[in-house]
């Protein structure tokens, strides 16, 4: 995962041929092979999959009787044979450890070297910490979290518990997987290409893969690009792609004669179509099961993105008259696409819905997007935006999901009410995560940057304000 996220698909290559040799050289050894071949020449500031890729993996990976172990103590540590920079991130947020003992990776001019260094200073400073804190406690009030088949049954640390859980492989394939329900704080945000945990197995079905899915995705674009929608959508069908739409009873296609939602002479605004944000292809996908282009609003898209989208886009501009202004406008040229959550999000979690659209239009379609893949995300916080349409079209078979909801009238409408623009807009958030067995949240663009990439997704935050930034994103997690 290291190898594949931090440094690109040869990387991972190398290290996947290089497999059957760790496997007979023994864990030490093997593990030093590792880390050499995923962290050299890897920029150390940049390298952030210790705390946006790997957890998502990690939590998979956990065992439920393992976690309501360790959660029956106070104090934790955690001590790993990985770097360090590989699983703190993990322990401290989602274990609650308090200390974390791993290996640190030497740094040349800002750039990891692949070699790992035993720091014993640090686990005797961090034993001290421990016992020299308020009171001593007993050592057996602490956890350790030993490293397979207990290689670190050694480490100075663990001579000071009272008792010592070590869990053999085979015990450990008989738990039961840690559920969505009992992770400590919610998965909300995660980055990284991969969709899949990657076991030797499945790395040998994605290299195998790649050589025929790399030209499907470019042949997926050129049929959506060039083709018209009765001829495309056939072909992409045939191609592996799926799409189930779903629409309630007073919906009428656009195609009708007289179509109940478009026809009506005396409105002078085009319907606003209000979606949730799963990849930059929703538009496509609005625009496809309607037949015909749509104009969309959007706050951030790539030059590339923008050329190659078949719908007009309009950038907005983040000042709320101004963007009222063009939105306004472009409703009276037609119909209108926008998704008030700002980014994407992957997981079955809804951000909050900027409440601008509510004052825009008071014919409002609330429209339920979900997409699944297999192999690749279609999504990125800290890689090239422009090449997530070509992965999510690299999947054997992508699928997308269109839901539309019962019309929602607008803020004028609503006078009778008293409601305001956040309440419209939370309640087209909340009927569709309805739809969608999502939860709506009050997490925002922002805070997705700020978890995942370290800045606001537009400037670089500055160092001191990380860490007091995810406190103030964990403590908004809650939902409505």
């Amino acid at each position: 995962m290291a190898a594949f996220e931090a440094g690109g698909t040869f990387r991972a290559l190398v290290l996947f041929l290089l497999y059957p040799f760790i496997c007979m050289v023994g864990e030490e050894v093997g593990l030093k092979i590792m880390v050499f071949v995923c962290f050299l020449g890897v920029k150390r500031k940049s390298f952030r999959v210790g705390t946006a890729v790997l957890p998502k993996f990690f939590l998979e990976d956990a065992g439920f009787e393992g976690f309501e172990t360790l959660a029956k103590f106070g104090r934790k540590v955690g001590v790993s044979a990985l770097p360090r920079v590989m699983v703190e991130a993990f322990l401290r947020d989602y274990l609650g450890v308090e200390y974390v003992v791993g290996r640190e990776l030497k740094v040349f001019r800002g750039y990891f070297v692949g070699l790992m260094e035993e720091d014993k200073e640090e686990a005797s400073l961090v034993l001290q910490r421990m016992l020299g804190e308020e009171k001593q406690q007993p050592s057996g009030e602490f956890v350790g979290i030993v490293g397979r088949n207990g290689a670190l049954l050694d480490h100075q640390l663990f001579s000071h518990c009272k008792d010592i859980y070590l869990v053999s492989e085979a015990e450990k394939r008989k738990w039961s997987q840690l559920s969505r329900e009992k992770y400590p704080k919610p998965l909300i945000f995660h980055d990284g290409r991969l969709a899949f945990r990657p076991t030797p197995v499945a790395m040998l079905a994605l290299f195998m893969w790649i050589p025929f899915g790399l030209p499907l995705a470019i042949i997926r674009t050129l049929v959506a690009l060039l083709l018209p929608y009765k001829l495309s959508n056939p072909i992409l069908a045939m191609s592996g792609m799926r799409l189930k739409l779903t629409k309630p009873k007073s919906f009428l296609s656009s195609s009708s004669p007289k179509p109940e939602l478009e026809s009506s002479s005396s409105k002078p605004k085009g319907l606003l179509y209000v979606c949730n944000h799963r990849t930059l292809l929703d538009p496509v996908y609005l625009a496809t099961v309607r037949s015909k282009p749509v104009t969309v609003v959007t706050y951030s898209l790539g030059r590339v993105s923008e050329m190659l989208s078949p719908n007009r886009t309009v950038r907005l501009t983040r000042d709320r008259e101004r963007d009222a202004r063009m939105m306004e406008k472009l409703l009276r040229q037609g119909d209108l696409v926008v998704c008030p959550e700002g980014t994407t999000c992957r997981e079955p979690y809804l951000l909050r819905f900027s409440p601008l659209f509510a004052e825009m239009s008071d014919d409002i379609v609330p429209v339920a997007m979900d997409s699944q893949v297999s192999m690749f995300y279609g999504t990125t916080a800290t890689g090239l935006k422009s090449l997530d349409p070509l992965f999510f079209l690299m999947n054997p078979f992508p699928s997308y999901k269109v839901h539309f909801l019962e019309k929602v009238c607008g803020l004028s409408k609503c006078v009778n009410g008293g409601q305001s623009s956040f309440d419209v807009a939370n309640h087209v958030q909340n009927q569709i995560g309805r739809v969608l067995g999502f939860e709506c949240t009050r997490l925002t663009r922002k805070d997705k940057y700020l978890i995942l990439a370290g800045n606001e997704g537009l400037i670089a935050a500055t160092a001191g304000n990380k860490s007091q930034n995810q406190s103030l994103v964990s403590n908004r997690a809650t939902a409505k």
